[in-house]
């Protein structure tokens, strides 16, 4: 248990989990098979074996979004429970689709709130970059208008005492049915890793660099957190019409509330 007269630092706090965590699924199980019954196995190996030759195990998804998404929810699963063990903190679960996955308060980490994103990637073959850029932001919504909560949020953007990502890189293996192999987590402040392009050129993401090397050393475009901030809030996304339908109706409760 920690003291709650001690302050904890969250990025080395998640740093420290990350490093414990371990993705290590066996399939997606199935739950007719071909066996006799009972079933009995003399360790977890031995169960797997025979899970899988009975016919209860498929491979996980290969496709990128479905499987980052596996791994996201088995990350943010961990980091909740540790959360819960650890006096003085306390963390929920982010709202379908919307910022942050996590968010992280508590007198053990100086008190506020803290929203933690999670994203991972895809390698590719050489190792040395990956496959696309990773979204940080969406640039035309709630990074746009920070005093603002959005659909989906808990609270405004600027609420935030500071905003964390945590980084999944990954190398897919088509031929193991759990597909994940090599996966690193990594944990920076998003304006480190920022680049100056955007991460889908159909949609208003700011994306992080694709060098490896520059992710896990924290070294993306910006000098500092002020000219990340200054590059993109300057930025001219588009802002089609949901999202001013969006921001009005946003706007209009913001104004009943009193805020």
């Amino acid at each position: 248990m920690v003291s709650l007269s001690e302050t904890i630092d969250l990025l080395n706090w998640l740093r420290q989990q990350c490093d414990e965590f371990v993705f290590l699924p066996a399939g997606v199980y199935v739950e007719q098979g071909e066996h006799s019954w009972p079933l009995t196995a003399q360790n977890p190996q031995d169960l797997t074996a025979k899970l899988e030759d009975g016919g209860h195990l498929v491979s996980l998804p290969k496709e990128s979004a479905a499987l980052a998404n596996v791994i996201e929810v088995a990350l943010v699963d961990f980091l909740l429970e540790r959360l819960e063990a650890l006096a003085g903190a306390a963390g929920q679960r982010g709202q379908e689709r919307s910022y942050p996955d996590l968010e992280i308060t508590g007198e053990a980490f100086g008190g506020g709130f803290h929203a933690v994103d999670v994203k991972m990637a895809r390698l590719k073959k050489s190792g040395l970059q990956t496959q696309s850029r990773c979204t940080l932001y969406t640039g035309n919504t709630y990074f746009k208008w920070p005093t603002i909560r959005w659909p989906g949020m808990y609270r405004p953007f600027d609420d935030y005492s500071s905003h964390v990502d945590i980084i999944g890189l990954y190398r897919l293996d088509v031929g193991y049915r759990g597909r994940v192999r090599d996966l690193q987590l990594l944990v920076h402040e998003p304006w480190r890793i920022a680049s100056k392009e955007r991460s889908s050129t159909t949609r208003e993401y700011i994306g992080a660099v694709m060098d490896v090397a520059a992710l896990q050393d924290g070294r993306g475009e910006f000098s500092t957190e002020a000219d990340f901030y200054r590059y993109w809030r300057a930025y001219q996304f588009r802002v089609p019409k949901a999202v001013e339908r969006q921001l009005q109706k946003a706007l209009r409760e913001q104004g009943s509330r009193g805020d």
